[in-house]
């Protein structure tokens, strides 16, 4: 079967059918890398893939991040260091075999905290719950390219801080001193608009709203700032929601989405095994 590309919205995401993770061509490969720089997410649905299979399809777009620190630390599989748990189940202890829980995630892009973020992410499942715990993707390219002048006029040029204090579960990180204060908060500084490094488009750089804020202006007006923001990039025109089934493979370029997660039954289980691919550059400014 040959490699079929089928974009999901017009603003961002493509599922990939005819391809099989643990056994693909060189061919495959490059038509898999096209599709994820042209729509910025991509779904392979129906995977079954050992950590090792995924490790190995992880690598073939670089070197690995190891996994964030969450609430409870840096949680990973026996002998997979690389590979990231995201699980609301607990072992025989009573305590979570992965992070975030079972609660709503907030829209974010992974680990912008750092100088340098990661460029991709995976999450591939293992199990799901009957219903909830839906991803969602906005294209930060689309709502870049329909910025009201205005607004546009308000960033430009501008950095942004992105806070590493609470992940997007709100859940303060390990180790990390609890503040709702931006100027104290541990963090990095990004472009409000990044060039992204391969296909050369404008791209918003967000972050976590909690803790924002845009150099240049008083608290109260980058908190207006910010909240413009937010309501344009979040519109429907701009999204796709995924709805999970086991053995889906998504990957998503985090110089150019954020996501979101809904919440679900506790009482049900969900199992997701994440890779990140290692930042290559600082996010560098758009200059039209």
């Amino acid at each position: 079967m040959a490699v079929t590309v089928r974009p999901v919205t017009d603003a961002v995401g493509a599922e990939i059918l005819g391809v099989d993770l643990r056994n693909f061509s060189d061919e495959e490969f490059a038509a898999i890398e096209r599709a994820w720089y042209a729509h910025s997410m991509i779904l392979l649905r129906g995977q079954q893939l050992s950590d090792d299979h995924l490790l190995a399809f992880s690598r073939r777009f670089g070197e690995l991040d190891p996994p964030p620190n969450q609430e409870r630390g840096r949680i990973s599989p026996p002998g997979y260091p690389d590979i990231y748990v995201v699980s609301n189940v607990l072992d025989t202890k009573g305590d979570p075999i992965g992070a975030l829980g079972d609660g709503e995630a907030v829209w974010h892009t992974d680990m912008s905290y750092l100088d340098v973020p990661p460029d991709a992410s995976m999450l591939y499942s293992l199990e799901i719950p009957p219903t909830g715990g839906n991803t969602w993707f906005t294209s930060m390219q689309a709502a870049c390219d329909a910025l009201p002048a205005a607004l546009r006029a308000k960033i430009e040029g501008r950095r942004v801080k992105h806070d590493g204090t609470y992940n997007s579960g709100g859940f303060l990180r390990k180790g990390v001193t609890p503040t709702d204060d931006p100027m104290v908060a541990p963090g990095a500084w990004h472009p409000a608009i990044l060039r992204h490094p391969v296909n050369g488009r404008a791209t918003l750089y967000l972050g976590r709203r909690r803790n924002s804020y845009v150099e240049g202006y008083t608290k109260a007006e980058s908190d207006a700032v910010l909240e413009e923001l937010w309501a344009h990039v979040t519109q429907p025109r701009f999204i796709y929601q995924h709805v999970w089934k086991v053995g889906d493979l998504v990957m998503w370029d985090n110089r150019s989405t954020m996501h979101r997660r809904d919440p679900f039954d506790k009482a049900a289980r969900r199992v997701m095994h994440r890779t990140q691919i290692k930042g290559t550059t600082k996010p560098i400014a758009f200059a039209a």
